[in-house]
């Protein structure tokens, strides 16, 4: 099998799925009046198909092992398709939430699989250039997303984010089909229901509490808040007593051993910080610039633009320079410039230069795209063999819950903050322009404590690394 064309097939295809995670953001305005729906049941849009992602993706880790590439790809981008012709073609809103649950089941699975091959195919002298690539996909998919729906939304029905999506699925599919090939090894391995059901209901119920703490602020949550957030706690303890039981027999769901490696476990600490401040800003900047400043859907995904492009640019040459440098004197002052970003959105007010929230928002995507992909190399590659499909998807799993909890906190900083100014007799707008204010000085405190973190990150050497692989691989 040639690597080549199958990697950029991975690529392609995981950026098409990724960015429908944020896809609908600029279009649920539309959809409210298209469907005769209110706001929080819009929402679910976007909350259903982050809950579907939190479910599937933990199962990854078990379908990498048990079944061939090929046939884990095909399922996944079949999934992809369905769902994007059952949306495409919905009357109402039930069968649209129907097509995007099934859409984002064949999401979730693509990027633990493009994780895993890209371990299992790429030399290791090659691994940051091509975990590079895939940063593209991570950050920037979902960054140009709101600016994909707000051009198509200007111009046309909102059923064709859908329509125009659809025969490059399908292309992709056929692709597959022809070109991929089985690269990893599979092994029979026992399947835990109980792990299953532990697992939806705690990163479930987290994802779905975090993301109703928005709502709860203007009193549309179907359910109290602490509901879904202590049962996701409770049952995520649950599933990790499970699984530190399971894995002495090669048999969790997924394998915790991971965690043993310090490399790992420092980069996903900073990876939930960046992927908190990616979606708690993406959330944010469209909500000041329509709400506070007053400007149109499609101007403000053109604002956006140019950071998910600065990011795409940026993310090959960042993982050149881990191949030679590694990662410490690329995640220090990526780090350091996201959070001084943050800093300068916190400067954010009623008369804010559009040239300035443009500038600040590249400088915020320049910072994490010299973060992403040293942080996910590090954290992969510092894993056995055995466990990179585990570890995968741990990774997607925890920028999933990363992103949602970046949303809430910073949509509840937003409102509370808002919610008392308009209580001072502030008007909406002032009142708007503090909570925005508020929750990016909370973000940039947050940032600066992780550039002390970033400053621990380091390549660990060889011998290093056997010795962890020997640890974590022990019973």
């Amino acid at each position: 099998m040639r690597t080549g064309p199958v990697i950029a097939l991975l690529v392609a295809s995981a950026f098409v799925v990724i960015l429908n995670e944020t896809i609908m953001s600029v279009a649920l305005p539309s959809l409210m009046i298209d469907l005769d729906i209110t706001a929080a049941t819009a929402q679910w849009l976007t909350t259903g198909y982050l809950l579907t992602m939190a479910v599937v993706i933990p199962l990854t880790g078990y379908l990498l092992e048990r079944f061939p590439l090929r046939r884990v790809y095909l399922a996944a981008m079949s999934l992809f398709t369905a769902g994007t012709l059952i949306a495409g073609l919905a009357p109402g809103f039930d069968m649209l939430l129907a097509g995007r649950i099934v859409q984002a089941s064949g999401t979730a699975i693509m990027m633990p699989l493009l994780f895993t091959t890209v371990l299992s195919i790429v030399p290791p002298n090659r691994r940051g250039r091509m975990m590079g690539v895939i940063s593209i996909v991570i950050a920037v998919a979902p960054a140009v997303g709101p600016t994909v729906s707000g051009i198509i939304l200007s111009a046309l029905d909102w059923r064709w984010m859908f329509w125009l999506v659809l025969p490059i699925a399908a292309l992709a599919l056929v692709l597959g089909a022809i070109w991929v090939r089985n690269v990893t090894e599979t092994q029979r391995v026992r399947f835990d229901a109980l792990s299953v059901v532990l697992s939806a209901l705690g990163f479930g119920g987290l994802i779905y509490g975090l993301s109703s703490i928005g709502e709860a602020g203007s009193g549309h949550a179907p359910v109290p808040v602490w509901v879904p957030l202590v049962v996701g706690a409770a049952s995520l303890v649950a599933f990790v007593v499970r699984q530190l039981r399971l894995q002495r027999t090669d048999s969790a769901l997924l394998d915790l051993r991971t965690f043993r490696s310090r490399s790992f476990s420092l980069a996903i600490i900073l990876v939930v910080v960046v992927m908190a401040a990616l979606f708690g800003s993406l959330v944010l900047l469209p909500i000041y610039l329509q709400q506070v400043l007053g400007l149109d859907t499609l101007t403000v995904g053109l604002m956006l633009l140019p950071g998910g492009i600065l990011m795409g640019v940026i993310a090959p040459i960042v993982g050149a320079l881990f191949d030679k440098y590694g990662p410490t004197p690329l995640v220090i002052p990526g780090m350091a410039v996201a959070a001084t970003a943050l800093w300068g959105m916190a400067t954010f007010g009623a008369d804010t230069p559009i040239a300035w929230i443009v500038a600040v928002h590249m400088a915020l995507n320049l910072g994490l795209g010299f973060v992403f992909t040293p942080l996910l190399t590090s954290a992969l590659v510092s894993l056995p063999r055995p466990l990179y499909p585990h570890g995968s998807a741990i990774v997607g799993t925890l920028q999933q819950v990363a992103g949602a909890a970046g949303t809430a906190l910073f949509v509840t900083l937003m409102s509370v903050t808002a919610a008392a100014g308009m209580a001072s007799g502030e008007d909406a707008v002032t009142a708007t322009a503090s909570g925005i204010h508020s929750a990016f000085l909370i973000g940039a405190i947050i940032a600066s404590a992780a550039v002390v973190l970033a400053c621990f990150v380091r390549r660990p050497a060889e011998a290093e690394l056997e010795a962890d692989a020997e640890a974590m691989l022990a019973h």
